[in-house]
């Protein structure tokens, strides 16, 4: 009979790996790269776009859900089309978060030529500061963590959570920033738990 204890205990592992990543980007983090992200999201006259492939793709999907949370107008969108003519729903005034762990994705990495010729920025998410992607941004978030969760440090584990959790900040900053309410929220979010919640504190007050 297997030792089912193990598998709880990999749990607990993953889950003290993946939280102390976290815990440190405070450390990692560059204070005025965030700043400087932070504000140009928040000047953006147009709409806030983010791409990635694999993992990197995921996390992008969330930080663009995010921020059209908050009204910053934002949309994923999938290299591979951008290079195959998609490219052309990024439009002036538009701004570009390319996300890659490496900094050097082929189909992230094409997407700095065009854009540029677009003059669109581009703000580079990467643990490679001397990637194509890292010399290459007009603004760069270097976030490197220690460890994958994963036995082999290879599963985008860590890495992941903690790109989230770095525009999970922005995203709030952005609220304190650009002045966001509850009322502002609830006209964009009124079904669920959450428009629930706010319907009900809207009536208490």
């Amino acid at each position: 009979m297997e030792n089912l204890d193990m598998f709880w205990n990999i749990a607990r592992d993953v889950w003290k790996i993946e939280s102390d990543s976290i815990k440190k980007l405070f450390k990692v983090i560059d204070k005025n790269e965030f700043i400087n992200v932070l504000k140009v999201i928040a000047n953006c006259k147009g709409r806030v776009i983010t791409s990635g492939a694999g993992t990197s793709a995921v996390a992008a999907k969330k930080i663009s859900h995010s921020l059209s949370c908050i009204e910053i107008p934002s949309f994923f969108l999938t290299p591979s089309d951008a290079l195959h003519g998609a490219l052309g729903s990024v439009q002036k005034g538009d701004l570009m978060i390319l996300i890659s762990k490496g900094g050097n994705t082929g189909e992230v990495v094409s997407l700095i030529k065009p854009l540029k010729e677009k003059n669109i920025t581009v703000i580079g998410v990467t643990e490679c500061g001397d990637s194509i992607l890292g010399e290459e941004s007009d603004f760069l978030l270097k976030i490197k963590i220690e460890k994958e969760a994963d036995q082999f440090n290879m599963l985008a584990t860590s890495s992941t959570l903690s790109v989230i959790a770095v525009f999970d900040a922005i995203c709030v900053a952005l609220m304190k920033y650009t002045k966001y309410t509850k009322e502002m929220f609830l006209k964009i979010h009124p079904s669920g738990a959450v428009g629930k919640r706010l319907k009900e504190s809207q009536l208490k007050e």
